[in-house]
């Protein structure tokens, strides 16, 4: 439970500062930041955040109790208006970022008419991509959450919405085999000015939040749960200055997702990999290849490269050859200059993808200590995998 002191809320008048350096943050060098989806966040989490010389935090809320149905929305079947009591535990969570000097991007899981899965019994929730009148209740939720929170100067971004995917159930297969990306043409040219229209959607996003903040950049996500080839199908780039372009990366995901653990670990990095019906040799030049349409599509759009965020990436910390697969997409990523967030730093709910951890099992004597009701501390330390993503934090040191 966040305490909602009257001097929590006061201390958002400290933190606005000048929002019109907000596009600045990402002027410079790459930033680099993690994602915190956690479901009870804490004042500790951002001072540990800011002392491990994190940059930024993607921010989702959605986990967080309320005593309404969604988390800030009330109901994201019928959205009235901003949730008073969740607002302030916001303001309360983004002070404790102001205070340590850590950037936000708000990233919600849900928005109107589209659920976040597991807020919803695990079952996908798509009506916003198949009716427009959920989208206009999104804008409307958007509109007011800019107009609440503009001036807070460690907002440095909004991410319209964690992972869209307009084109589930359509007949389109989600992999994308590396180096193709034809499909998403087609599709998009058939789904134009539809609710499954998402740069049409975005256009008329961004417009509505313009109304009201005209100073934090707007971050957009791809098509197919962010995947960076989905790009390729949309026609132009969207006409807003302040706008990042963000991608997820956890292919090929029968390696990077907690799948190959349960299967006994039968993928390795590098390696043959199962991939849609097949198996494909991933490794450091197939991953360049599965993420060329995207990058001559910003290139053909002359989209800058600090205009390009890998918002969410990540392997969960078990599985054999994690630490070069982080090696590989961060190198990757370094050498073109885009920003980046890992997922994630000390996650609450799941230890699969806290590398602080190392690649070790936690034991039975934890689990045994959790079935007491205990809380055992976890064995963060230091080890080869977190060095990956370490190395790199260390490159924020003020001098």
């Amino acid at each position: 439970m966040i305490p909602l002191l009257l001097v929590n809320l006061f201390l958002a008048s400290w933190y606005p500062g000048d929002s019109a350096a907000k596009i600045a943050f990402w002027d410079s060098d790459p930033r680099h930041g993690a994602n915190c989806m956690n479901e009870v966040p804490t004042e500790e989490w951002f001072r540990d955040a800011a002392a491990m010389h994190i940059q930024w935090i993607r921010l989702a809320y959605d986990k967080w109790d309320t005593k309404e149905r969604d988390f800030l929305l009330g109901d994201a079947s019928d959205y009235r208006g901003l949730v008073a009591e969740d607002l302030d535990k916001l303001r309360v969570v983004l002070n404790w970022a102001g205070k340590y000097g850590l950037k936000v991007v708000l990233a919600p899981l849900s928005l109107p008419g589209c659920r976040w899965t597991q807020n919803n019994g695990f079952k996908p929730d798509m009506r916003i991509w198949e009716n427009f009148a959920f989208q206009q209740q999104a804008i409307r939720f958007w509109t007011d959450l800019a107009s609440e929170l503009k001036d807070f100067s460690c907002i440095v971004a909004y991410d319209i919405l964690n992972e869209p995917c307009p084109e589930w159930h359509t007949g389109l297969e989600e992999q994308t085999v590396p180096g193709e990306a034809d499909r998403f043409f087609v599709w998009y040219r058939k789904f134009k000015d539809t609710p499954r229209d998402l740069p049409f959607f975005y256009e008329r996003m961004i417009r509505a939040i313009r109304r009201v903040d005209s100073e934090t950049p707007v971050m957009v996500e791809s098509g197919f749960y962010a995947q960076p080839p989905a790009y390729a199908g949309w026609p132009v780039s969207l006409s807003d200055s302040l706008l990042l372009y963000s991608f997820h990366m956890y292919e090929p995901y029968e390696f990077t997702s907690v799948n190959n653990f349960r299967n006994g670990g039968k993928f390795e990095y590098p390696g043959k990999i199962r991939f849609g019906t097949g198996e494909i040799s991933w490794n450091r030049e197939v991953m360049e290849l599965y993420l060329k349409p995207f990058l001559d599509w910003i290139n053909n759009r002359s989209i800058p490269a600090n205009r390009v965020v890998a918002s969410e990436f990540g392997c969960v910390r078990r599985n054999k050859g994690a630490d070069r697969y982080l090696e590989d997409l961060l190198s990757f990523l370094e050498d073109r200059k885009f920003h980046w967030a890992f997922y994630a730093y000390r996650e609450d709910g799941w230890d699969g993808y806290d590398y602080e951890m190392g690649t070790g099992d936690l034991g039975w004597e934890y689990w045994k200590a959790l079935e007491r009701g205990e809380k055992p501390a976890l064995p963060r330390r230091n080890n080869a995998l977190f060095d990956v993503i370490m190395k790199r934090l260390a490159e924020n040191q003020p001098e």
